[in-house]
């Protein structure tokens, strides 16, 4: 796959706040293009999970813990503040433990019954430990607090528990997305699906209404992609969600035979390319070694800024690797090239749904003599190239490549 169809993904947004409300968590202007959408989404859900299957740890789940730490020991001194309270329910929610948020955000909804995120944080968190009563008492509260930019966010949150308390015990068991909205799509459903789904990552079925949405704004391939991770990711096998997915890759066959099927890369009127806006702390890496392999993590690499006209701006501290010996891990994507191959932050089922940002591949040359590479997590060592001239190549290359097992 070229540079220049990857690019076309590549767009700078100003940070928004949005999804599950934490002051150290930022999100861009929803929605984002599909693409950056799922990459995120699976980095949320993947912060739940002590070590996601068949990936590396998530890097979220180590700053959330690192936050949620700082956060206890102050709790420990003095009783939290509102929006230290939200803060910390927020992260306990991220890490997969909504009982712990509870019993945070309970008596700080008591303590601070004005306090929105409290509120919004408090609903989110009742609705993961499985109590839709209180789960829908608390986001009304969210309703009423909510800011304008967030009310219409909080009031589909809440239409969406009210569903699920009809529903009752079929509701864990579905066969059909919720009705969240009418036959006539709202012209914002696609920033609000996108809310929900990054605000309950590990909701299958707000993910479904996700394909639902992108397929109803005329993009089958995207609908698909979404519909194989219900079913791969969330196991969800119902007769109608499984017609669905067939119908929705029928169709985008159909598209992908076309001449203009590009037209449909971007229905939804994105205006960020991933929601998540992520600084990389440098701080916790070691000194630039000439002499031994220096770690090159991916969100090291997603601080380079595309798209000026003297080229990729890299940060100081990748400047500093050029050149140098490094590591990283990261999922293998074969290539025409017998001689390398292309490495990944995460693996691609889809690459017109998943393509990953440039700064998310680096194109690995191996050394004389080494043999291909399988698909699959691997740790690359090898020499660190920035490209600043060539438009129609990835910013980042390793050359002299060789491959191990990751750690």
């Amino acid at each position: 796959m070229g540079l220049g169809v990857v690019l076309a993904l590549a767009l700078a947004a100003p940070a928004a706040r949005a999804g599950l409300y934490s002051s150290g968590e930022r999100l861009a202007p929803p929605p984002s293009r599909w693409a950056g959408f799922l990459l995120d989404h699976r980095l949320l859900r993947d912060a739940a999970a002590e070590k996601p299957a068949g990936l590396p740890p998530s890097p979220l789940r180590a700053e959330y813990q690192s936050a949620a730490a700082k956060l206890e020991a102050a709790a420990k001194a003095r009783p939290p503040s509102a929006d230290e309270a939200a803060d910390l329910g927020a992260l306990y929610v991220r890490l997969g433990q909504p009982d712990k948020a509870v019993a945070v955000l309970r008596p700080a909804a008591r303590a601070h019954p004005d306090h929105f995120r409290v509120a919004a944080n408090l609903g989110t968190a009742w609705q993961l430990a499985g109590d839709l009563d209180q789960a829908a008492a608390a986001l009304e509260e969210a309703v009423r607090l909510a800011p304008e930019n967030l009310k219409r966010y909080e009031e589909y949150h809440l239409k969406l528990v009210r569903l699920r308390q009809k529903e009752g015990k079929a509701a864990r068991v579905p066969d059909a997305p919720d009705a969240l909205f009418g036959p006539k799509l709202p012209d914002d459903a696609p920033a609000i699906v996108q809310h929900l789904a990054l605000t309950l990552p590990g909701d299958g079925r707000v993910l479904w209404l996700a394909a639902e949405v992108a397929d109803a704004r005329g993009d089958p391939r995207t609908a698909a992609a979404l519909l194989d991770g219900c079913v791969t990711t969330y196991k969800m096998t119902g007769p109608h969600l499984l017609a669905r997915r067939r119908a929705t890759r029928a169709a985008a066959d159909e598209l992908a035979k076309q001449k203009d099927h590009d037209r449909h890369r971007d229905t939804i009127g994105a205006k960020s390319a991933r929601p998540l806006v992520r600084r990389f702390d440098v701080s916790a890496l070691p000194p630039v070694s000439a002499d031994r392999p220096n770690p090159a993590p991916w969100g090291l690499l997603a601080e380079t800024a595309l798209g000026g006209k003297d080229g990729p701006a890299f940060p100081d501290r990748l400047t500093r690797l050029d050149g140098k010996p490094v590591v990283l891990t990261g999922f293998v994507q074969p290539t025409e090239d017998a001689g390398g191959f292309l490495l990944l932050e995460f693996p691609v089922g889809c690459w017109f749904c998943e393509t990953p940002d440039p700064t998310g591949i680096v194109r690995v040359e191996l050394e004389l003599g080494a043999a291909a590479t399988k698909p699959g997590l691997v740790r690359v060592t090898g020499t660190l190239r920035l490209n600043r001239t060539d438009p129609e190549d990835f910013p980042v290359r390793v050359t002299g490549g060789r491959v191990g097992e990751p750690e």
